[in-house]
């Protein structure tokens, strides 16, 4: 799937090309500020390819910083993760990664300059009473007692909490600005708190934090940020971040921008929820293939190429909508139907005895990689007497709608020779055990003489050749398209999310790489999952070859 070299437009490049215009920035430079307490989901794919792909266009830089204000939920682990997924994802970042961390005593010394402009005051009242004093979207707070703490008794204070003389939660910072203001995260937010953990970056350093709201803004004026982009729910804390900038002695004044967040049939990207998933085993970690993170799509088989594709596709806007999930696996049917090798494996076996064909005889067919790429060259797939085909693949009755194998009828099995069923053999439950059937020889690469008309074609394995492999069968990971939505969303969950079949797959795909991508040919895309061993091969369904929740919707 090639990407086209077309540049997007959106209502934010547009604001960039007038900035530009009018002189306002000689260069611009962007950040993508993940907080890494979990790890990167399709959502958070959207913020990268948006504010990397601004930096490109422009010829600009975008920073990789961490906001890492809040330790007891951060770790190295997910720093790397994001890490790795932006560097897949196909972009590099403005020199080393960077931390809100590196900039704690500047912000410090920031939360004491609002201190000695009589902008800031120590509060030691209650969590309860100061969401008492807070009101409500329609009643108007109330003033701290503590508000009006002269501005030497709040230095005073500061510095003790600093030196770690107060327990956690006995007193905050908080920014003083409007208690009756319309938008409550200007009613005199918290800016620093008492916090006694170990960060990942700091050590035992500090045991006051500032919070995400103060750090974020100071640490883009730092940086030089000219555009601040976020999602839509940060649009009210535009007016706190304003107010921040305004109120220090800085140079830079970055300005935010919001656009609408992704919102993603079949699955939830509420942080809180993913976390819950995990923790509350129904999925197998942050990288399950069920998962909208990156790390979960990487291992299911989504490609860069497609995740970058989607997140064109479903542009930047400032309305909030539901993207079809149809579109993102579009994105990745379109992109391996293009790239993926073929090749053959059953899920659901049935034994093929073909008896005019030589026992001891293997014959090595050849097959293209692909069937519109001859440069991707050419296997070899051994052909033996006795194959294995799809259960679903024979009836000893069928209508003329069905074109596989019937008893008494003609299919041919895909790059090789035409056969017909003569009889059966079944167990005591009366299933299909065995197709004994016979085979044209002069129907390998050609049509059977004499006018024979063989429309259908199925795919085979040698029962002896073959190599044992565990597929499993990935599917979307709610039943219903807004779960977020439901009372208690994980009701919702799939029960056939994974099926896991003992199948088999033709040899050449012992070579295959981890996460290598194929089509297993009339069955779907499927990768080498990271599971697999010298003793075990095992696969992911990236997605199926159609849109089957389509036609369940239809």
């Amino acid at each position: 799937m090639a990407e086209t070299d077309i540049r997007p437009t959106n209502f934010i490049r547009q604001i960039i090309d007038k900035d530009l215009q009018a002189g306002l920035h000689k260069q611009i430079h962007t950040r993508f500020p993940p907080e890494p307490n979990g790890y990167l989901h399709i959502g958070h794919a959207k913020s990268i390819c948006l504010n990397f792909g601004i930096a490109q266009d422009y010829q600009g830089t975008c920073n990789l910083r961490f906001d890492d204000t809040n330790p007891d939920k951060e770790d190295i682990d997910y720093v790397n993760s994001i890490k790795n997924d932006v560097h897949w994802l196909g972009f590099e970042w403005e020199g080393d990664a960077r931390y809100s961390s590196n900039y704690f005593d500047q912000l410090h010394a920031y939360a004491t300059e609002l201190i000695e402009k009589g902008l800031a005051y120590v509060d030691f009242s209650t969590q309860e009473a100061m969401r008492e004093m807070r009101g409500t979207l329609t009643q108007p707070g109330q003033n701290s007692p503590y508000r009006d703490t002269t501005v030497e008794q709040n230095l005073v204070e500061f510095k003790k909490m600093t030196a770690g003389e107060y327990a956690e939660g006995q007193c905050v910072l908080r920014a003083k600005i409007d208690m009756t203001s319309a938008f409550m995260c200007m009613r005199d937010p918290v800016i620093y708190r008492v916090k006694f953990a170990h960060h990942h970056q700091t050590g035992d350093k500090w045991c006051v934090y500032p919070m995400y709201d103060f750090t974020h803004c100071i640490s883009d004026a730092i940086e030089g940020i000219t555009h601040s982009l976020c999602t839509l729910e940060f649009q009210d804390n535009r007016r706190l971040y304003d107010w921040v900038i305004d109120n220090i002695d800085i140079q830079s004044q970055p300005r935010q921008y919001e656009f609408s967040r992704l919102n993603l049939e079949y699955t939830v990207l509420s942080k809180r929820k993913l976390i819950q998933l995990v923790e509350e085993d129904y999925v197998h970690g942050w990288d399950d293939p069920r998962m909208p993170t990156i790390a979960g799509l990487r291992r299911r088989g989504y490609t860069p190429d497609s995740v970058r594709e989607f997140c064109k596709r479903i542009g930047v806007t400032k309305m909030d909508n539901m993207v079809e999930m149809g579109m993102l696996e579009a994105c990745i049917r379109e992109d391996l139907n293009e790239n993926a090798n073929r090749a053959m494996a059953v899920l659901s076996p049935v034994k093929v005895v073909i008896e005019n064909y030589p026992a001891d005889q293997v014959e090595e067919l050849t097959a293209a990689n692909h069937p519109n790429d001859e440069g991707k060259g050419t296997r070899s797939i051994p052909f033996t007497q006795e194959v294995l085909i799809e259960a679903d693949d024979f009836r000893e009755q069928a209508n003329k709608k069905f074109k596989r194998l019937v008893l008494g009828k003609e299919v041919r099995l895909r790059n090789a020779y035409v056969i017909k069923a003569e009889r059966v053999e079944k167990n005591a439950e009366g299933e299909v055990t065995t197709i004994y059937c016979s085979y044209d020889p002069d129907t390998l690469g050609k049509d059977p003489a004499d006018g024979r008309k063989v429309k259908g074609v199925i795919h085979w394995v040698s029962a002896s050749k073959a190599v044992p492999a565990e597929i499993r069968l990935y599917d979307r990971l709610f039943t219903t398209p807004n779960p977020a939505a439901e009372e208690n969303f994980v009701d919702c969950i799939n029960p056939d999310s994974l099926i896991v079949k003992n199948g088999w797959v033709e040899p050449s795909l012992l070579d295959a790489q981890i996460n290598q991508t194929v089509q297993f040919e009339r069955t779907g895309y499927f990768c080498k999952d990271k599971d697999s061993n010298e003793s075990k091969l095992v696969f992911n369904r990236t997605v199926g070859l159609r849109d089957t929740w389509a036609k369940i919707g239809d």
